[in-house]
């Protein structure tokens, strides 16, 4: 029987929801993950952040707390301190009030807004992502109205390192008003960052194109367990006085993954424009989810302008990423000892939660079909599935795979 939904083709799978069921499907007992980008501890199971159960303790005795509607644009407390995190206290763009975020459904929602107001109100319709990229980036964008992606060279296979020179070439060749996606640190999915002096000439070619840039920050704190250092390039812009967009997520540095918790900032020149560009975002957030949920937001507000909390905070994610500092050695060290073929250094020398391996396709599907190690096609790891329970299997494994189906690989300069 035919009826109006007969004619509806079949979309994609998402990768790494696909990978993550058939993880789960997987009897084998020496199974590992290594592919959805969530913190893991070294017994291989998530960590709720001691200082987010505490707050969240706090939080269900306290009796001024309901469950009223926020704002349009979210908990005030909450956007000040994360614009604040994200620009530093003493930043000019934020004493004299040219910065402001508003909170938005973790880093994902706050792009698909920021799309939205860059397409249909500032009627830009280019838009550049670095290949590779984080998957969403393409579909968010399109999404939101943008007529045209492009891509800009980043990731250099040969020397598993950036391509800076293919980068700032292509990003002179976009039209005026084109958006570039940046990432602020702990590049997805490759784990390189551009350098302070490479920051500078990106900064250079945008400022001379007039190109507009937009930073996606998943990972701030959460790459280095510095959060300073981890928003340095945003923080390079701001003080050269490049209007911008900054799209925070606090899924991975507070580990409120399901609580959705973003903030969208804003860094404008003259300061009398606010009104209308907030009146604007109002409007683009009424009409797409009407306003943002309380308790995460909440958490992240309460941590951050208490000092004692934030310095607990501080200390976590100090944690986290020292862990996975010690796993990206431990997988070189292993590698190493093997005689695995090839050069591995780009392992620690990348940062955040994930490593661009450079196995190829051929390598990851015999991972996955003989060893029972999910990955992404591109090669992909999350260092946070490796622990001390599974660091030899994989590197065994790993070995085996380049041995079986060996490839030519040159020394990396990451």
């Amino acid at each position: 029987m035919s009826t109006r939904f007969s004619n509806i083709k079949l979309g994609p799978p998402i990768e790494v929801f696909a990978l993550q069921k058939a993880f789960l499907d997987d009897t084998f007992e020496n199974k590992v993950n290594l592919t959805v980008g969530a913190y893991r501890t070294n017994e291989g199971k998530p960590w709720v952040l001691p200082v987010v159960r505490k707050v969240e303790k706090a939080l269900a005795v306290d009796e001024s707390q309901n469950h009223e509607y926020l704002p349009v644009l979210g908990l005030d407390a909450f956007s000040q301190a994360a614009t604040s995190m994200l620009l530093g206290p003493s930043s000019s763009s934020v004493l004299q009030g040219q910065a402001f975020g508003i909170q938005t459904l973790s880093g994902t929602g706050a792009l698909r807004v920021a799309a939205e107001f860059l397409s249909r109100i500032l009627h830009y319709d280019t838009f550049y992502y670095s290949k590779p990229t984080w998957e969403n980036h393409k579909l968010i964008f399109t999404n939101g109205g943008f007529k045209k992606g492009c891509e800009y060279r980043y990731w250099d296979p040969e020397n598993h390192n950036i391509d800076i020179e293919g980068m700032l070439a292509d990003l002179r060749e976009a039209p005026e008003n084109a958006v570039i996606i940046l990432h602020a640190c702990a590049h997805n999915p490759t784990g390189c960052d551009p350098t302070p002096e490479q920051w500078a000439k990106i900064a250079d070619v945008i400022e001379e194109k007039h190109l507009f840039p937009l930073f996606d920050s998943a990972y701030q704190g959460f790459a280095s367990g510095d959060l300073d250092r981890d928003a340095y390039a945003v923080r390079l812009f701001a003080d050269r006085g490049i209007e911008f967009i900054c799209t925070q997520s606090f899924a991975k540095n507070f580990g409120l993954y399901n609580e959705r918790v973003g903030n969208m900032v804003v860094v404008m020149s003259n300061t009398k424009e606010i009104v209308q560009v907030k009146s604007q975002l109002t409007l683009i957030v009424r009409g797409m989810y009407s306003n943002p949920p309380n308790h995460g937001g909440r958490i992240v507000a309460t941590v951050l302008k208490n000092p004692d909390l934030y310095e607990e905070w501080k200390d976590h994610i100090r944690t986290m990423s020292g862990r996975i500092k010690e796993m990206r050695t431990g997988l070189y060290d292993r590698l190493v000892k093997l005689g695995t073929p090839g050069s591995w250094e780009h392992i620690t020398q990348q940062i955040g939660m994930f490593s661009y391996t450079g196995l190829n396709e051929r390598q990851v599907e015999h991972l996955m079909d003989h060893h029972h190690i999910y990955l992404l096609r591109s090669g992909r790891i999350n260092m946070c599935g490796l622990n001390e329970k599974n660091i030899d299997y994989v590197a065994k494994a790993f070995y085996d795979a380049v041995i079986q189906f060996p490839q030519t690989q040159k020394k990396c300069s990451c």
